[in-house]
């Protein structure tokens, strides 16, 4: 009996120490309020880079290098891919050659229109039939007369070795043009056997690998500016109303929160799922990666502001599974046990509760964990 009797008051002592720890614990009691709040709506979305770019074949040829795996970072100018490219350089050479030999060949063209000019060939002497006198005489004899009789025209004799030669000049040049049409061509598919950053950034995806044959148009990998992120999302038509340009919103990455800038808006919905695409700017030096997921906190603009039953976070009883809260029952001078259903958080460290309670109701702010029915705080 003894033992029995010691034991009794050792858990009297310890409960009575206990009651004593918890009623000090608490702030007492604090009555649910109603206030003003503007309803949101949760979106997933995903983090994307500032920009971002896919590099694609622009001929097909064999991968002969490239830069480095998915994550590794490039400044402005670096060759990320490199395509096999000794047939173009073949074939560049060739074309050349041709360019020489089109050049050579105005030159020529160029030096007999001159020629005409200067030493026409209709009024040559030495291709004169002379009539038995000297062929000098024919200018003078000859060729007047067989201007007056009809038989030749020699002006326009003249013209016509003038157009040929100048036909010629013409031809010429065309071909010379052409030479260096085709040698252009290949310096730039040259120039693209060389996929090249155009700013710097991250390598994000590989499509290839060193070896492979490529076709024109197949990608090869993509490129993304990161040191600023974004997050791209489908935001519904009915929340769009309520964005505007430079607004800032709620985000919550990785299980923290943050904030975004409305960056873009697009002008146009998709027909088949009516939403629009919506481009948002998050803060410099958040913790995130592209492709991360990303929690957006947009405003319903359909319903706007309204009226909302809140409490203090510290009012719900800490350890137990679901929220829960010490509510006064006047009648009885006690508090009750009561189950609440919670809604979306609000500023200044309040909760929004959806039912349970009502405005104008008591309950017991800081309550102590696994406080039930009856307790009350002290000097209650």
């Amino acid at each position: 009996m003894k033992i029995k009797y010691k034991i009794f008051s050792l858990g009297f002592v310890a409960s009575f120490a206990l009651m004593l720890t918890t009623s000090s614990m608490a702030d007492g009691f604090i009555t649910v309020e109603k206030s003003t709040s503007n309803s949101q709506t949760v979106l997933g979305s995903t983090v994307t880079p500032y920009k971002e770019v896919t590099l694609t074949a622009q001929f097909p040829g064999r991968i002969m290098s490239i830069a480095g795996d998915v994550g590794s970072t490039f400044p402005t100018g670096t060759i990320l891919v490199k395509i096999n490219d000794e047939a173009l350089k073949a074939k560049k050479g060739m074309i050349e050659a041709q360019l020489n030999s089109a050049q050579a060949a105005l030159k020529n063209a160029q030096s007999q229109y001159t020629r005409e000019m200067v030493s026409p060939r209709s009024k040559d002497i030495s291709g004169m039939p002379g009539m038995g006198m000297p062929s000098m005489m024919d200018i003078y004899f000859t060729r007047p007369f067989a201007d007056a009789m009809g038989t030749t025209n020699t002006n326009y004799n003249r013209y016509s070795d003038l157009l040929n030669s100048a036909t010629g000049v013409t031809q010429a040049r065309s071909k010379v043009m052409q030479s260096w049409a085709q040698l252009n061509e290949l310096s730039a598919n040259l120039k693209n056997a060389k996929s090249v950053a155009p700013f710097d950034g991250m390598v994000l995806q590989k499509m290839v690998e060193v070896g492979d044959t490529v076709q024109p148009g197949q990608p090869l990998l993509k490129f993304g500016f990161v040191k600023y992120l974004r997050i791209k999302a489908d935001v519904p038509e009915v929340l769009v109303a309520g964005l505007r340009k430079e607004m800032i919103v709620p985000v919550k990455i990785n299980g923290q929160m943050s904030e975004a800038r409305v960056a873009q808006i697009q002008p146009i919905a998709d027909a088949s799922r009516h939403t629009v695409i919506v481009k948002f700017d998050l803060r410099s030096g958040v913790n995130a990666s592209p492709g991360m997921y990303a929690e957006l906190y947009l405003p319903d603009g359909s319903r706007g502001l309204k009226s909302v039953t809140t409490i203090p976070k510290t009012a719900l009883i800490k350890g137990r599974s679901l929220p829960s809260l010490l509510v006064l029952d006047k009648a009885k001078n006690t508090t009750q046990l009561r189950l609440v259903r919670l809604g979306s958080e609000q500023q200044n460290g309040r909760v929004e509760v959806i039912t349970g309670v009502s405005a104008g109701d008591k309950i017991v702010d800081n309550p102590p964990s696994g406080a039930s029915s009856g307790w009350m705080p002290e000097g209650s």
